[in-house]
């Protein structure tokens, strides 16, 4: 039953985009600036169809309808409820129709609230985004079908991956989907744009707020991920250069150089082909995400199924997209008059955070796409991890800081620099605080202590902006500022974090540098889906004799069959105490990882309120639009 309903609404959106592209075709050559009312009734009604569609599908789950083979893959009758939801989208089907939500719910939206720009770029934005559509229902239709049935239904199903099982990751992809397929509207507005020759400041007046929206989400996403990644791996970091990160890391340099490029665009009416490309490009990198993580050629604990037909269909989409981005970009660009860029002005430090993020860009897309090229084509596996990218990025973000203080500061046109002897009270305060936290803890590496002063002279300038300013650019300072926070925390959680690993047996007493580590007793506990094993373990500082009692799980679930080993972490405003408890096969002693991680929450604040001063943007966007 739900099957068939699922797979009419399916068919249902394909005829209603096919509509959609017809009717609004058809009105392009129409005198007057009006779109037709059964457009937006026809758009509605998509938007409409889909959602039911997935609620047809959470339903499924909810019944534990095993007769759905994707229900019968990733559920069972004694998952929790929270999870039994989660797991129609924690799953290469589910996320698809997910896509297909987002992107129909992007088009109606833009078609609504972009109403005081020329019906043909809205139209014709419409057109591209429904071609987007057809392109993915197809895909969940023929080759990624979640309504797909198993006959006979089994009785029970084969459950959730257990990792997954986490509130975290319930909520990680559907904020990430927001920023990865949000993109798709300014992908089909830059195509549009470039069909009208609607450009300048109008255009990136309609596309701003929707850059924010995907960014905004996008960077949610990637926290949420982290923090996940960070207590349920039992890894003890929160970023590992992970393929399957990286994928989601590039589209966001994209995003955040594309919205620094619309500045420039709205004020100086320049930039515009390179606004446009980055435009292309945000999406065409989400896509390219989605074509690593479902094509099984990244090996991952976050990727997909390997099937290849998924990997041959999304790569033709994605070469289609590529091709009619270059097709559109070099014959319907018309070239901008020359426009001389002043060396000294706030345009050229916004072109030159645009180099910094297509440099970081491109150094983790190859250092992602080295490993899979060398096993194409020499059979030679290698794995590209932190310390490639720290050789080759944290020098570059020393001087990014830099210019991201100095930056703000700069006028359009042409700046008079004025302000010296502030820079150089700034950076002398910057190297005395860095001097404080090298003599009062321990001594670290020259580039740890060019990271740490050129935080803090963004931390400072940024604070320093509030006071200063005649009309202040709030979201601007809040983002900036938190991002130098952000490196900052980092630096000094990198520098001052403190790493033990080592067995014990239950009542053995163990002492390490200036910690004792006590097992004290291990107990069993029965939950509905998986069992545990907790240690209770007693970790005392010798020197300042402080106490804790950590309490880290190994879990054994049934369904599926998955043993996974919980963290124990107690968390305050000053540092984290991590610690993971493994079990030595046929033995007696537990493996024991401890880490002290200082600063920890004050990352996640970071990024949290990095990701806040985008929100502030976009009310003001919508404010003054």
């Amino acid at each position: 039953m739900l099957s068939n309903i699922g797979n009419l609404l399916l068919l249902l959106n394909v005829l209603l985009s096919t509509l959609i592209i017809y009717n609004s075709h058809k009105c392009l050559n129409v005198p007057n600036n009006s779109i037709p009312k059964i457009i937006y009734q026809l758009s509605l009604l998509q938007s409409t169809s889909i959602l039911i569609c997935f609620f047809s599908l959470v339903a499924a789950f909810l019944i534990s309808d095993f007769s759905l083979i994707n229900v019968y893959q990733n559920s069972h009758t004694l998952k929790p409820i929270f999870y039994k939801i989660s797991g129609t989208w924690g799953n290469h089907e589910g996320s698809l129709l997910l896509w297909a939500i987002i992107l129909t719910i992007f088009s109606f939206l833009f078609l609504v609230l972009n109403n005081k720009h020329p019906k043909n770029y809205r139209l014709y934005t419409l057109i591209i985004q429904n071609l987007l559509i057809i392109g993915f229902l197809f895909f969940i239709l023929f080759n990624s079908n979640p309504f797909s049935i198993i006959n006979p239904a089994p009785k029970e199903g084969l459950g959730l991956n257990p990792i997954l099982q986490d509130p975290a990751l319930a909520i990680h992809p559907p904020l990430l989907y927001v920023g990865f397929v949000g993109s798709s509207i300014y992908f089909s507005a830059a195509m549009a744009s470039l069909i009208t020759n609607y450009g300048n400041g109008p255009f990136a007046k309609s596309i701003k707020s929707w850059v924010l929206v995907s960014w905004v989400f996008q960077t949610l996403g990637i926290l949420v991920g982290s923090i996940w990644a960070y207590y349920e791996l039992g890894w003890g970091g929160f970023w590992f250069w992970d393929p399957v990160e990286n994928a989601s890391l590039l589209p966001w340099f994209a995003m955040t150089a594309l919205l620094h490029s619309l500045l420039v665009l709205e004020k100086r009416k320049t930039l515009y082909f390179w606004t446009i490309v980055l435009c292309l490009l945000t999406f065409t990198l989400s896509v390219t995400g989605t074509f690593l993580v479902r094509s099984g050629i990244l090996n991952s604990v976050h990727t997909f199924a390997n099937d290849p037909t998924r990997g041959i269909y999304i790569l033709i989409f994605l070469s289609i997209m590529i091709l009619a981005s270059i097709y559109f970009l070099f014959t319907k660009y018309k070239l901008e008059k020359n426009y001389y860029m002043s060396a000294n002005s706030k345009e050229t430090f916004v072109l030159i955070n645009n180099w910094f993020m297509m440099f970081y860009l491109l150094t983790v897309l190859i250092g992602t796409l080295y490993p899979i090229l060398t096993d194409v084509l020499f059979k030679s596996k290698i794995s590209v991890g932190p310390p490639f990218y720290n050789a080759v990025l944290i020098p570059f973000v020393v001087i990014f800081l830099v210019l991201m203080s100095i930056g703000p500061q700069a006028k359009w046109i042409k700046n008079k620099f004025s302000n010296f002897k502030q820079i150089f009270f700034i950076l002398l305060g910057a190297v005395v605080i860095n001097f404080v936290i090298f003599y009062f803890f321990k001594s670290y590496s020259f580039i740890s202590n060019l990271i740490i002063i050129s935080s803090l002279f963004l931390i400072i300038s940024s604070i320093l902006d509030i006071t200063k300013q005649s009309e202040i650019n709030l979201p601007r300072i809040i983002s900036h500022l938190s991002f130098g926070f952000l490196i900052f925390f980092i630096g000094l959680n990198h520098n001052f974090s403190i790493e033990k690993d080592f067995n014990l047996k239950l009542g053995e007493i163990k002492e390490i540098d200036n910690y004792s580590f006590v097992l004290k007793e291990l107990e069993l506990d029965d939950h509905d889906n998986y069992k545990a094993i907790i240690g209770k373990l007693q970790v005392r500082n010798i020197t300042t004799n402080e106490e804790r009692t950590l309490k880290p799980e190994i879990r054994i679930y049934d369904n599926p069959q998955t043993l996974t080993y919980e963290a124990s972490i107690q968390t305050n405003f000053f540092k984290d105490h991590y610690l993971t408890m493994s079990n030595i096969d046929r033995s007696e002693y537990y493996n024991i990882k401890f880490q002290e991680k200082p600063l920890m929450i004050w990352i996640w604040i970071s990024v949290l309120m990095i990701s806040f001063g985008g929100f502030l943007s976009l009310l003001r966007n919508a404010k003054n639009n």
